[in-house]
């Protein structure tokens, strides 16, 4: 097995096209990875870096660490990526949103050229975000203790008299880093291999795993005179719950309902097209990894606001309910997995539009064997795919789920934790396999073995 992995791995350099796609590819990633160590002018970081260093800080399990998840650690670095891709992203889910509740966008995507409009709909929305968090994190960077609990020093080097100078200056410095990660991605997209925009998160997530690696290898090391916390048990433990969680994620990520549709014979002018079948395939996990992180930002709020009602009012049933909705308690558990559940039907709702579809069917002459044209196909797809949602989203709740339990009930450092599962886990494995795909369809061109299956006919060479 793995002489056929390495041997297809040299064969992707024996083509010209997919070696200089991959060479490009990750010389892009490698100046990603700058953008995320390069420090703000006027910010000095390393008495940060020092300080998560020593407390392992980074092993945070709240938005601001979920946050520096995705951008590689840029946030803890106070780099020009700090903001990363994320203000890219979160434009490009509102317009899509938007596009499904606001008519005049939901007819603008299906005219053509339309889609290139809304593209550059979210290239602007992209500017307003990023001014707008650029802006915060400034302020953010001033009171560094707010942001990383514990630490005491001093980040910006600015006297009081031109703080807003500092200000105006770090949100241009930011803005324009995150505008320069959502370029190298669409260049990556355009001229690499693999969606360039996913890759650039991936290489952000798998960019934490030598820092994960070292805290789970610490775990099963003595300390002073102390036993270790884990034994080689726990690590057996680990490797088998990764190899399932990996395997689930992967059959979860391919997994489809495959409906079969029929197309009437028809006669357009003088061209006669022939009937024939075929099949729409619906996915299991329509939604990806959007509910989880839809989930989260949204759960970390109520027990912040409820903290500061309880001590402000002295009121003690707030207090404690603060408590139970953080994590690793069952409280945040329950709400957590019903978010999922919620947001899993919501986006398949706004972006799955079965009448669309059924209308479409009808147009070209194609039915489903056994239900009607109209009314009757949208219905049995909008039941289809409320089916198959709920095997999704169950999917997702116990990924989801899986580093929350590692982190509260087994000690285990949530850096290390996230990547059992989560939003890291359902990123990188998405991501991994269609980048994958896209170079199994060049091989399989030339007549070349893929990654996932034979590509060299019988009489080739």
């Amino acid at each position: 097995m793995f002489a056929k992995f390495f041997n297809t791995i040299a064969n992707c350099f024996k083509i010209p096209e997919l070696r200089g796609r991959i060479l490009f590819t990750l010389g892009i990633l490698v100046l990603c990875r700058l953008i995320a160590n390069v420090t703000v002018p006027g910010l000095d970081a390393t008495g940060l870096r020092a300080f998560l260093a020593s407390a392992q800080s980074s092993n945070d399990p709240s938005l601001i660490g979920l946050y520096s998840m995705f951008t590689g650690g840029a946030l803890e670095q106070c780099a020009i990526g700090a903001l990363g891709i994320m203000p890219y992203i979160s434009a490009t889910i509102i317009i899509q949103l938007l596009s499904a509740v606001v008519p005049s966008l939901s007819k603008l995507a299906r005219e053509e050229g339309g889609r290139t409009k809304i593209i550059q709909y979210g290239r602007y929305l992209t500017v307003v975000l990023c001014l707008g968090q650029g802006l915060a994190m400034a302020f953010g960077w001033e009171n560094p203790g707010a942001i990383f609990q514990g630490f005491e020093g001093k980040l910006v080097l600015f006297d009081a008299g031109n703080l807003w100078w500092y200000r105006l200056q770090t949100v241009l410095i930011l803005t324009t880093g995150t505008l320069l990660l959502m370029w190298l991605g669409e260049q990556i997209s355009e001229r690499g291999i693999g969606n360039g925009v996913s890759l650039v998160i991936t290489i952000g997530i798998i960019a934490r795993f030598p820092d994960a690696l070292k805290s789970a290898v610490l775990k099963f090391l003595p300390v002073g005179d102390n036993p270790p916390q884990f034994n080689y048990f726990y690590a057996i433990a680990f490797i088998v719950l990764l190899v399932v969680v990996i395997a689930g994620v992967v059959a979860m990520t391919q997994a489809q309902r495959k409906i079969p549709v029929q197309y009437a014979q028809q006669t357009r002018g003088r061209r006669v097209y022939q009937s024939g079948s075929s099949f729409m395939p619906l996915k299991v996990n329509y939604a990806g990894v959007m509910p989880i992180i839809f989930a989260q930002a949204l759960l970390m709020f109520p027990s912040k606001i409820f903290e500061y009602l309880g001590a402000s009012f002295e009121i003690q049933f707030l207090s404690q309910l603060a408590v139970q909705l953080q994590m690793g308690h069952m409280l945040h558990i329950a709400f957590f997995g019903m978010m999922i559940l919620f947001f899993s039907y919501f986006w398949v709702a706004t972006q799955f539009n079965e009448v669309q579809i059924a209308d479409d069917l009808k147009k070209h002459n194609g039915y489903i064997p056994g239900v009607r044209p109209g009314k009757a196909t949208s219905d049995f797809l909008h039941n289809t795919m409320s089916r198959i949602t709920l095997a999704g989203s169950v999917f997702l709740i116990a990924i989801a789920v899986i580093p929350e339990l590692l982190y509260t009930y087994m000690g285990v450092d949530y850096l290390v934790a996230s990547f059992f599962g989560g939003t890291s886990m359902l990123i990188a494995v998405g991501v991994v396999l269609d980048t994958m795909r896209q170079v199994e369809s060049h091989l399989l061109m030339r007549h070349y073995d893929g990654f996932l299956k034979k590509g060299r006919l019988k009489g080739r060479f």
